[in-house]
Formats: C-alpha cells, sequence, structure tokens
C-alpha cells in the first residue's frame, strides 16, 4: 500500500506578499493538495505563530511532526525539494547563487514597501519619519531600477519571478511608492509574466 504524502499547514494570510510568494510556489510545484492555509495575526500575542516562529512573522510552514520552517525563501527551497522539482531554482553551481541574489534583491523591495506601509499604519498622525521613509524609498528605487535594466525571463517561472511579480504586486495594491511610469520595462513585464503564469492571478488577495 503506498505511503500517504505527508500534509502541512502554512500560516499565512492571503496579503501577504510574502505569503502569496509561497502560495505562488505551491501552486506551480503541483503541491497545493498537501497544504492547508491557517490564517495568522501577527499582531495577536495570543496566536500561536509566536511559538511556531519566535520572530512571530509569515509565512511559517508546519511539518507532521511539530517542526516549522520559515521564512518565504527557506520554505519553497524546502517545498521544491518535497516537489524533486529544479524548475524554481538551479540546483547547483554559481547558476543558483545569482537566482539566489536576485531572489532577495525582489524580496528587499517588499521589506521595504511594508515598513514603508507600516510607519503610516502604527504612527500616529505627524509622527511619521520623513527621514526613515526616504530611506525606505531609496531601497525600492534601486531596486527596481536593477530589475529594469535586466528583468527577468517573463516565459519562466522561478524563484526571481515569482518574488519579483508578488513584490511589484504589493506596490500596486499599497501604493507605497508609484513605479510604473518610470520603469516601463518592468510594467510590460510583469503583464507578460502574469500572462504567462496563471498562479499570480489565482493567489491574489480579494479586493488586492
Amino acid at each position: 500500500m503506498p505511503a500517504v504524502p505527508e500534509q502541512f499547514v502554512l500560516r499565512s494570510t492571503l496579503t501577504s506578499p510574502f505569503g502569496r510568494k509561497v502560495r505562488m510556489a505551491i501552486d506551480v510545484l503541483g503541491l497545493s493538495d498537501r497544504i492547508t492555509l491557517v490564517p495568522a495575526d501577527t499582531q495577536d500575542e495570543n496566536d500561536t505563530l509566536r511559538q511556531q516562529n519566535p520572530l512571530g512573522k509569515m509565512p511559517c510552514l508546519l511539518l507532521a511532526d511539530g517542526t516549522s520552517i520559515y521564512d518565504s525563501g527557506v520554505i519553497i527551497e524546502f517545498l521544491a525539494d518535497v516537489a524533486g522539482s529544479e524548475r524554481l531554482l538551479p540546483a547547483h553551481g554559481p547558476a543558483r547563487f545569482k537566482a539566489l541574489t536576485l531572489a532577495r534583491l525582489a524580496d528587499g523591495i517588499t521589506e521595504a514597501a511594508i515598513l514603508v506601509v507600516y510607519e503610516g499604519r502604527f504612527r500616529d498622525p505627524g509622527m511619521q519619519s520623513e527621514r526613515w521613509l526616504k530611506h525606505q524609498r531609496g531601497k525600492i528605487a534601486r531596486a527596481l531600477a536593477a530589475f529594469e535594466a535586466s528583468p527577468p525571463d517573463a516565459g519562466k517561472t522561478e524563484l526571481v519571478a515569482i518574488g519579483l511579480s508578488c513584490a511589484l504586486g504589493y506596490l500596486d495594491w499599497r501604493k507605497p511608492v508609484e513605479w510604473r511610469q518610470d520603469h516601463p520595462r518592468l510594467a510590460a513585464w510583469l503583464a507578460a509574466f502574469t500572462k504567462h503564469e496563471p498562479a499570480f492571478e489565482r493567489t491574489r488577495a480579494p479586493n488586492a
């Protein structure tokens, strides 16, 4: 009798850009039937997320033995291993580390964008730091310029493209910066990639 495949729990929300990145990878890797999404609340001190990931951050993947895996990049590498697939990331060599570096650059756009959004969300009116906001927006601008100069292959679904599409989707939704006018190649890339990869639309949050 064949073994029953291990089931996993993903602690995240539909609105988390890093959670979306993992959900896109799950879709692409064909693992949707093995993973259950359980919402998490990073602001709730009683949410078990803080025991599952001491940083209290999502996404966080729970294995059947109680082990937790985080952050999004590590989760995706784990899931690619579970799926036995090298589709998202080269297995070894310089190409692997180039991809990992670009994936982190894409994640940096999302991280800085979240900090800009949180500055407005968690500070009282008049208390936001313009110096801090300029610092974060500078990160976004430099990273976008790098991808504008050399965007990924829009016809290939891999780790960098997934992370970059989620970052740009978050910028379109939360609007911490206006990016499209100054980055026409990147806007065209996103349009082409989302047409190529249906998982982008399948993982879009309601009203996002």
